[in-house]
């Protein structure tokens, strides 16, 4: 059993572990059978080379979420590498050795990467030509949905949307039968949440279970000096997917807006396609319409996460659970 004290002595120190250092030069093929037969070397770098792009989904499978996937070792992956390391009783280095690599390739049961066709479904899904920065403007739409059918298969795998275009160079996403390829995202959470640790230094939501192990983890980011964060123990107060936002300038200034606005449902609002609220008025966790830029920008105080994070968040907490805030 993994103590929260051991977790957050770990995650004080994990942000600066680099990848596992190289003289080899990796063989980069990125064919569906080279990203899934891909074999850990001696990677230097960040990448992106297949063999983080295959461990990325493979964190992914295991709950220790590395964002975006985007075939790179950055931050969020080396906090993703280091809390598998603690689920699995290895030393939390945060470097992608070969003993967590045997660590993550033994817990495999389905393929990394797939071929995925698009549909006349992913057509059909309401987008919108663009988003307007302006909330005035935002909150006269029916919705703020997806802007391109290669916004919305990126959330549905999980990957970053330059990272998915790289992978499938002359394919037209927006084609129904073209087959494309993509991660092959994990499953939810196999047991509900019960207290989070948003360790604000790390920029990283730690979760676990009722027994308090460590069952995952979530790149976030998580306030700002001018927009600080809550503190101590709150408790999770409601579980709302899809909703509207609610904007006052009592709590913060965008562009002009003077009034109280109500903005629509969307995976590109403010709060993206979830919102976890805690019993601090205005606070919460939620989504994002850029999850690239999660752990990467701050926040006006809330959690934020990708969209998909959040979703799986969500599915598995139970209003009354605990969120502990911590630098």
């Amino acid at each position: 059993m993994l103590s929260l004290n051991s977790t957050l002595l770990y995650a004080t120190n994990s942000s600066t572990a680099k990848p596992h250092a190289s003289k080899t030069t990796p063989t980069l093929d990125w064919s569906l059978n080279g990203l899934n037969q891909a074999q850990l070397q001696d990677e230097t770098g960040k990448g992106p080379y297949p063999v983080y792009a295959k461990a990325q989904v493979l964190l992914n499978h295991a709950h220790a979420s590395p964002g975006a996937i985007d075939g790179g070792f950055g931050k969020n992956m080396t906090k993703a590498v280091a809390t598998f390391q603690i689920m699995n009783a290895l030393k939390p280095t945060g470097k992608l050795d070969q003993q967590t690599w045997i660590a993550l390739n033994k817990k495999v049961q389905k393929p990394a990467f797939i071929q995925y066709t698009v549909t006349q479904a992913d057509l059909n899904v309401p987008y919108v030509s663009h988003i307007p920065a302006n909330y005035a403007k935002q909150a006269k739409m029916k919705g703020l949905y997806y802007t391109s059918v290669a916004e919305m298969l990126s959330e549905k795998f999980h990957i970053d949307e330059s990272f998915l275009r790289m992978l499938n160079p002359k394919k037209k996403l927006n084609k129904v039968g073209e087959v494309i390829m993509v991660p092959n995202p994990r499953s939810g959470l196999p047991e509900d949440v019960h207290y989070i640790v948003a360790h604000k230094g790390v920029k990283q939501l730690y979760l676990f279970n009722q027994r308090n192990q460590l069952i995952g983890s979530l790149p976030a980011s998580i306030g700002a000096s001018g927009t600080p964060s809550p503190k101590g123990e709150h408790k999770i107060l409601n579980v709302t997917p899809n909703p509207y936002y609610g904007y006052s300038p009592k709590n913060f200034v965008q562009g002009n807006n003077r009034s109280k606005l109500v903005l629509p449902p969307g995976p590109n609002g403010p709060v993206g396609n979830m919102w976890i609220g805690l019993d601090k008025p205005t606070f919460g966790i939620h989504g994002t319409a850029k999850p690239s830029m999660i752990s990467k920008s701050y926040s006006h105080g809330c959690v934020r996460l990708t969209n998909w994070d959040a979703n799986t968040l969500g599915e598995r907490l139970k209003v009354g659970s605990i969120i502990s805030f911590m630098n």
